[in-house]
């Protein structure tokens, strides 16, 4: 029998959002998920104004504190399955908070918070009302991520000694905040944004990287936030020196004004036995490089059997990709991915059953809880001359 549609609310995406558009297209992506209503704008006019254009006919409400109470009175499987925000980042904590308190499951766009200690309240949270929580870390959905995470954490490569995990893009070489561009007018706004918009923005993407692929906890960093255009509030260029968790070292860097340079995040792990390479802008390929051998290239689609280097395979690995090898997948095909993955939680919640959130699929909100603690140790160590801080 066909599982149910999953019911789909959203808080945020009107008036021009950008991020809304990749959920949308992975929430429907598979067939087994819909977006049945949303709470679009802050102004309730807007809100419901943009509801009425919506692509299909979705029930509009004037703000998401009218959505969640309305929708929690319904009972599973007539209510919302779960709520994605997709607000800028100083309207996330608020409708998390209330959508976890209701019984709904989130995911929630990324970062996490303005703040840790706000983080922290919403992990607290979840673990108390023991609900479904995701954050949307866009790469780690890519089935490359999740086989370089594999090769890394099963120990093919030995211990991790060194990473540079980066996020390189150059759409802030101006003050393109100035001319009312709404992505750039509030990611530069500290009361919106929080402490970093660099680092908040892409760093972050960069520290999850590091952390999805080596398995390792960043434990202390050395950071170096900077501001190139003046008269901008915020940073728009971040670099930490990390110690992993394993005595390892790694650098997570990140910049706004590289110009020629579009979403172009990457890691190298350098193990004892060999070292990994991983780039989104070439998404379909994981690099293997042995000594005295030549580079190993895994191409999603085609890691079908064991070799000398890969061993035996994970069942997943043969069968999880969707398209033949050479039809590349892309941005969309890793949302889908998480969100396929966090259906899957959410349906054993509805059926009350355990579920994981357990971090190995999809961020979950401790990763949140890191990343937000990331940025406001880099932040402090920055103002004191680069000395270590822990998180």
């Amino acid at each position: 029998m066909s599982k149910r549609v999953l019911k789909v609310g959203l808080v945020g995406g009107g008036a021009g959002a950008f991020i809304v558009n990749p959920h949308q297209k992975a929430i429907h992506m598979d067939g087994t998920r819909r977006v049945v209503c949303a709470a679009l704008h802050q102004d309730p006019k807007v809100a419901m104004a943009e509801a009425a254009k919506w692509a299909y006919p979705i029930r509009g409400y004037p703000s998401y504190d009218a959505m969640i109470e309305d929708q929690a009175r319904l009972p599973i499987g007539e209510r919302i399955d779960y709520a994605v925000i997709v607000t800028p980042n100083f309207v996330h904590y608020d409708p998390a908070m209330k959508l976890v308190k209701a019984g709904i499951p989130v995911f929630c766009e990324k970062p996490l918070t303005v703040t840790a200690q706000q983080a922290l309240s919403l992990e607290k949270a979840v673990k108390k009302h023991k609900v479904p929580f995701g954050v949307a870390h866009t790469y780690l959905g890519h089935w490359s991520s999740w086989l370089a995470r594999w090769i890394v954490t099963s120990g093919k490569l030995g211990a991790v000694r060194w990473a540079d995990a980066y996020y390189l893009q150059g759409w802030l070489a101006t003050r393109l905040e100035t001319t009312g561009q709404m992505q750039a007018s509030w990611r530069t706004d500290p009361k919106m944004a929080g402490a970093s918009c660099c680092g908040g923005d892409i760093g972050t993407h960069a520290f999850m990287q590091l952390r999805f692929v080596t398995g390792l906890e960043v434990t202390r960093v050395r950071g170096m936030i900077e501001t190139f255009l003046k008269g901008r509030q915020l940073d728009d260029h971040f670099t930490t020196y990390c110690e992993l968790s394993n005595g390892g070292r790694a650098l997570v860097r990140a910049s706004q004004i590289a110009i020629g340079h579009k979403n172009d995040l990457g890691i190298e792990v350098n193990c004892e036995k060999g070292s990994l390479v991983w780039r989104q802008e070439d998404a379909e390929r994981v690099t293997i490089r042995l000594p005295g051998e030549p580079d190993r290239d895994y191409w999603r689609g085609e890691v079908k059997g064991s070799d000398s280097f890969l061993g035996k395979l994970p069942e997943w690995v043969g069968t999880e990709p969707t398209i033949p090898s050479g039809h590349v997948e892309a941005f969309h095909d890793a949302y889908a991915r998480l969100h396929r993955s966090f259906e899957a939680d959410v349906r054993l919640y509805n059926e009350g059953k355990a579920f994981s959130c357990d971090g190995s699929k999809y961020a979950n909100v401790h990763d949140g809880v890191m990343h937000m603690k990331f940025i406001e140790a880099a932040v402090k160590s920055a103002k004191a001359n680069s000395k270590w801080v822990k998180l």
